[in-house]
């Protein structure tokens, strides 16, 4: 009914590296390519591949599951994105950057880890489609800029599973042939198809099983899906990593899903590559993943790689490494997170004795001062984060007496420093203006704005 004619459905079996079911096609019509075996057909990623992203900087110590991420809004040398709703929240952490699918949280993660170095681990995973190099997809590539097969993807996933599999069953090791395994299950004419034998070795193929556990793990916290269409085949008592992605036009919806017995990846759309403004991955391909799910039998979860993760403490509100500064608590993540940076959104500020402003010792006694921990976000993150976190808190001012330490309290949120601006004509052909906005720390300071000597204006709370 809403004009999405093809369907593929690929059901892999971890335990034996095979395929447990294989769906190329729905029972379409000759014009709506029903011979095409979409399974094995290039397809915009949309955002399936974040979960690998998420885990190749767990792997390296450049993440933890849970440490704060910047989602405001972002240009990188001309590359402009935004999340599916259009809106920021300053910083979240980076689970619920995946669990959302945020976009803003993912490029600026693929920016620091590196576009070459993402694009080689994609190698190793085995997304062969995945192979102009590194350069011709950029940034974009985390959101749908490249290209992979459903095929691909689901042995991609199955090879995470099965290495978290052999780990926790064979004394830590890593099995050197776990992405050259997948095989089908029944002979075709007189060729046999068998899974290559398993070389067990004590280095990684791919990822430590460390992050590929922390990466389920967020995985499994997708949101229940919207709708009660969709959530009527959603079993909030199975367990599930799965992640959805839609490519840009919606000419793609996947929806894949692992558990430790299967691995279940669904396409929907339309084999030419028209598009349908309603087909998303939640609402198109992940209904069908939960029914195909509800049918298997029920798992339990993966075993935790003991030897692979460690318990620490982490601050609550960040998610880093703590300090003396910050408010504990325990949790496990992967081994090689120990070199992570300690909070760096922690700081001792010094408040008079009423506690509601900042002093110094120019103006204050040392013994009248109170040291207190104060968690602080930059400018531009903290103007975003107080909207959707009610219970934040900016630094307290400085006393009017007082002479404030050098501090960062306003900053440019568009835009950046050297950046080109480019200004458009409206349909009357009259210039367009260009825009500046800015955070501040204290919503209720005026800010008065110049260009070069020229005044323009001044602005409270909105500075724009």
């Amino acid at each position: 009914a809403n004009g999405v004619n093809n369907l593929a459905m690929l059901v892999l079996d971890v335990q034996t590296n095979s395929v447990a079911a294989y769906v190329g096609n729905a029972p379409t019509t000759v014009e709506h390519h029903k011979d095409v075996d979409i399974i094995t057909a290039p397809r915009s990623t949309g955002s399936v591949l974040k979960p690998f992203l998420y885990a190749s900087m767990l792997d390296n110590g450049e993440l933890l599951p849970h440490s704060l991420v910047a989602d405001i809004p972002t240009t990188i040398n001309g590359f402009t994105t935004e999340n599916y709703d259009r809106t920021y929240d300053g910083a979240v952490p980076a689970s619920k950057a995946l669990s959302k699918s945020l976009n803003v949280p993912a490029v600026r993660m693929l920016q620091s880890h590196g576009v070459p170095r993402f694009y080689n681990k994609l190698q190793t995973l085995g997304l062969s489609d995945i192979n102009r190099g590194a350069s011709t997809y950029g940034l974009s590539l985390i959101i749908g800029g490249g290209e992979s097969s459903l095929w691909d993807m689901c042995n991609a996933y199955l090879g995470m599973a099965a290495t978290l599999q052999t780990f926790t069953k064979s004394s830590s090791l890593y099995d050197k042939e776990v992405m050259n395994k997948l095989h089908y299950a029944a002979m075709v004419g007189t060729e046999k198809y068998e899974s290559k034998k398993s070389v067990l070795q004590a280095d990684k193929v791919v990822y430590g099983a460390g992050a590929i556990y922390s990466t389920f793990e967020a995985m499994k916290d997708v949101n229940r899906p919207e709708g009660e269409e969709i959530w009527h085949f959603f079993n909030p008592n199975r367990a599930i990593a799965w992640k959805t992605g839609t490519s840009y036009g919606n000419r793609d919806a996947w929806a894949i899903g692992v558990t430790p017995r299967y691995v279940i990846g669904v396409w929907t759309g339309n084999a030419d590559g028209e598009g349908r403004a309603e087909m998303t991955g939640i609402d198109s391909a992940a209904p069908v993943l939960f029914d195909l799910f509800n049918r298997l039998p029920t798992t339990n979860w993966f075993a935790k790689p003991f030897d692979d993760m460690l318990e620490v403490q982490v601050c609550e509100q960040s998610g880093y490494l703590a300090t003396e500064l910050c408010t504990k608590i325990t949790q496990w993540i992967p081994a090689v997170g120990e070199r992570f940076e300690p909070c760096p959104y922690h700081e001792l500020i010094n408040l008079d004795t009423t506690g509601t402003s900042q002093v110094t010792a120019d103006c204050e006694a040392i013994t009248s001062m109170r040291p207190t921990p104060w968690f602080t976000l930059p400018p531009v993150m903290s103007y975003y984060y107080t909207r959707s976190h009610p219970s934040y808190t900016s630094k307290p001012v400085f006393r009017e007496d007082c002479t404030p330490a050098t501090t960062r309290i306003m900053q440019f949120i568009r835009p950046k420093h050297n950046t080109t601006i480019t200004t458009t004509r409206d349909i009357a052909g009259k210039q367009n203006d260009a825009i500046f906005e800015l955070a501040h720390q204290n919503p209720e300071k005026k800010v008065f704005w110049y260009m070069d000597s020229k005044f323009l204006g001044e602005t409270r709370t909105f500075h724009e």
